[in-house]
């Protein structure tokens, strides 16, 4: 037997498979530098307003070194097939707010919409746009992450699914809420949505983007900053209990989930952000959602399954 047959006889049955995978994730590393420099030189150079005609309000955060990239994820917004009305970034440090880097300015000067506010968490996402506007000039609104490079259709994939479903949370990566006997199954076993469908029983994941409906803001404003003494780091929980309260069903706009490029250098943020739910907020969900509403969920369920 050669070399090359013993080495063949002993691979490891899944090595062509992890090879792929590793492979494949390079690539998306490539992709995402490239689109980076791209956006660089957008912003250095590009004149053209990031505002629209889309009737949507898209706000997002930053904070600490991103202030310093999140011009590339608005950029990579802005160059969007449609553009929302309003466009606004939220910061909740008063220095880094009175000494932007100069592609926030730029940004600025093209109708970009930067305003301080208090330190609300992951809540600043949004949270500070309602209580900023009245239920009668307040607009759906699309939440983005400062550290995601978003494709063309972005916004035009949420804005058609609003208007195909405007009582709904439209998003583009939703799970479907694991339910057990006594309450919510741990997170790190629900199965991710596989359809178009609406539903209560579908989990919004903020990281890829969601576009919530006036009816739902008009109840979160009503909420106030309740979330603070319950869910404090977690936004996402917090967003589909009050959907969930409220009878508003989630969609996810494609039948699989998307997850777009990570920001360059942001990745070791983005992961360890990313397992927030999984790992230490299990706990938020038996806290927060009584036995009503897991019985909700649990129809929900069977209700899909049946279809």
């Amino acid at each position: 037997m050669t070399i090359t047959q013993t080495r063949a006889t002993h691979a490891r049955p899944g090595a062509p498979r992890a090879a792929l995978r590793r492979l494949k994730k390079k690539a998306k590393r490539i992709h995402a530098h490239v689109l980076a420099a791209g956006l660089r030189l957008r912003n250095r150079f590009a004149t053209a307003s990031v505002l629209g005609e889309t009737p949507v309000a898209v706000s997002l955060t930053s904070y600490g070194q991103r202030i310093g990239t999140v011009a590339l994820a608005i950029e990579s917004i802005a160059r969007g097939r449609v553009r929302p009305r309003e466009l606004i970034l939220w910061l909740d440090d008063a220095d880094a707010y009175a000494q932007l880097p100069p592609s926030l300015r730029r940004l600025q000067r093209r109708g970009l919409s930067i305003r301080l506010c208090d330190n609300l968490g992951p809540h600043t996402k949004y949270y500070p746009y309602l209580e900023a506007t009245g239920e009668d000039g307040r607009l759906p609104l699309a939440t983005a992450d400062d550290d995601i490079l978003y494709p063309r259709n972005w916004l035009f994939d949420l804005y058609r699914g609003y208007l195909e479903h405007p009582d709904a949370v439209n998003c583009h990566w939703a799970s479907v809420v694991g339910v057990e006997e006594g309450g919510i199954a741990p997170y790190a076993g629900w199965a991710r949505c596989r359809d178009t469908s609406a539903s209560v029983a579908h989990f919004a994941t903020g990281v890829s983007g969601v576009l919530y409906p006036p009816a739902l803001l008009a109840d979160l404003a009503a909420r106030g900053r309740a979330f603070r003494a319950v869910c404090p780091s977690t936004d996402d929980i917090w967003l589909h209990w009050a959907a969930l309260r409220t009878g508003t069903k989630v969609r996810q706009v494609a039948p699989r989930p998307r997850h777009f490029p990570l920001l360059p250098g942001t990745q070791e943020q983005t992961l360890l952000a990313g397992n927030v739910i999984g790992n230490g907020n299990d706990a938020v969900f038996s806290r927060l959602y009584t036995e009503q509403d897991v019985a909700l969920l649990s129809r929900a369920r069977e209700v899909s399954s049946l279809n």
